[in-house]
This record gives structure tokens, sequence and C-alpha cells, in this order.
């Protein structure tokens, strides 16, 4: 085998709660994480040069050591040297910096494309432990699926999937930092904290409505403030038939439920048309 291409899903976060500050600076978490059909494609291929180049349909994207795959072709070398070079290609779907994993879930797609193409035999779960030194996020995209998701988001338990349902994903032209968010979140006593137990039970249930009146992300307390279009999609998502709408991750991307397709087409086509989304993607649960 000479080259292989590997599909690397985005997520959406149904619910996010943070529970509190670690003393090593980061935060514990418990997350509901839900794969959409919507991924990049990532084509690795052997080359006869030592160097690993990488090659993106963004002009915008790094394709140096800052970039995750990069990082991601370094980790699996420590333990499985290659001896040939690597040509990658990217073809970016997934929106940039918008709260969807794009990056963690390239590289989790990378980690999984290695280990077939150098036939390593690595197990899921050995791989998940190579992922969680890229980012909090790249085990569960090693995973997918519905999930529970805790500590710094490492520790994963497969939930009862997510009912049918169609899924609207808005991002406006705007850039937030995951840091800034995590560093100016207040966890005082007026902040309200999703009901993660009470999620999971309508998930057991296949109760998509009673899941849609359940769902929060705790970080739109910091998100909205500093960014309002986040809010005002929100609201039209609702008024455009969504059953709910919230932030996946620390933003901007808003998505909305829609029980029927019919509605959330309607929806779709009045935010390509609208100044609030620069991406529109409708989607399905993966």
């Amino acid at each position: 085998m000479n080259s292989i291409t590997v599909k690397a899903y985005a997520k959406v976060n149904l619910g996010l709660d943070v529970i509190r500050k670690r003393p090593d600076g980061y935060h514990d978490v418990s997350m509901i994480m839900q794969t959409v059909n919507l991924h990049d494609t990532i084509n690795i291929k052997k080359t006869k040069f030592e160097s690993v180049t990488i090659r993106s349909n963004l002009y915008y994207l790094p394709t140096d050591q800052r970039n995750l795959v990069y990082q991601a072709v370094e980790l699996y070398r420590e333990f499985h040297p290659i001896r040939c070079g690597l040509s990658i290609t990217i073809n970016k779907r997934i929106p940039v910096a918008a709260g969807l994993a794009g990056g963690s879930a390239d590289a989790a797609a990378t980690l999984k494309g290695l280990n077939q193409l150098f036939q390593t035999g690595l197990s899921q779960e050995e791989l998940m432990k190579l992922g969680i030194r890229l980012g909090a996020d790249v085990p569960y995209c090693l995973m997918m699926g519905t999930a529970l998701s805790e500590g710094i988001g490492e520790i994963l338990r497969p939930l009862d999937p997510m009912p049918n349902c169609s899924i609207l994903l808005v991002k406006p032209d705007i850039s937030v930092s995951t840091k800034y968010v995590y560093d100016n979140l207040r966890l005082n006593e007026d902040i309200k904290h999703p009901d993660i137990p009470a999620m999971m039970e309508a998930l057991k249930e296949k109760n998509l409505h009673k899941l849609s009146f359940l769902m929060g992300n705790i970080l739109e307390s910091v998100t909205i403030r500093d960014y309002p279009i986040i809010e005002d999609i929100k609201s039209n998502m609702k008024e455009k038939g969504a059953l709910t709408a919230l932030m996946s991750g620390s933003g901007p991307t808003v998505f909305g439920i829609f029980d029927l397709q019919q509605k959330a087409e309607k929806a779709y086509r009045y935010f390509k048309t609208s100044d609030y989304g620069k991406q529109v993607i409708l989607t399905k649960p993966y």
C-alpha cells in the first residue's frame, strides 16, 4: 500500500459544562459530544524523499509544524520510525477555528491513516492514548459517535446514539480564542449549568424534544457577551423552526436542531442569503 485516504469528521457539543479550574490551569469539563456528517479528507502518500510535505485547498491553513496533522506525523514517528517521506493533502470542508474540532479531527484521522498505511496494528485505545498528547479533543475524534467526555476531555464513555434529526451549522465571520473564553469564564453561583445526566437520560429515551430542551453550553456566557451576533443567530434559528440552537465548543459556530428536514432546508436557504453566516452547512448526526 502506497497511499491511503481517510475522512476526518466534525463534532458539536450537545452539552458543555465546566466543573472547576484545575491547579494545572486546565478545566475539568462534562460534555456530550456528537459527530456530524461533515468531514475533511486527508490523503497520505509515501514518497522516496525523507521529508513530510503538507498541502491544503485553503491558502491560509498552516502547512508546517503549527498544523496538527504535521504534529500527528511527528508523534507517530516517535514510536514507529518511518523510512520514507510523506506527501499529505488536506481537503478542508470543516470550517476552521469554529468550535467543530476540525484540527483535532484531522490529527485523529492522520493517526488512523498512518496506522493503516504502515500496518502497525495499534488498537483504537492505543491511538487515543497517543492522541491526547496532541489535544483534548483528539481521543474523541478517534472514537466518534455520541459520547460523554470528562476530565479535560480525555475520559470518554459511549452514550446512546442521538435521535435522527437535521443539524444546521452557521459560522459567523468572527474568530474566537478558546484560551480567552476559558480565561474569562466565571464559575460563580449565578451561572446556569446544563443538566448533563438529564441529557443522557433523554438520549436513552430517544427523546429529541426533551434533549433539545435540556441542551446548554456554559461557555456562551463569555462568548455571547463579546459577540452578540451569536445570540442573534440562535434567535433566528429558533424563529425558523429549530427545536433549539446552541454554540458549539468555544464558538463561534452556532448549530440548530430540526426535527423536520423541510424546516431545516428553509432555514438553510435563509441563512445562506443572510449576512449572519460566512459558512452555512446542513448536516445530520453521524
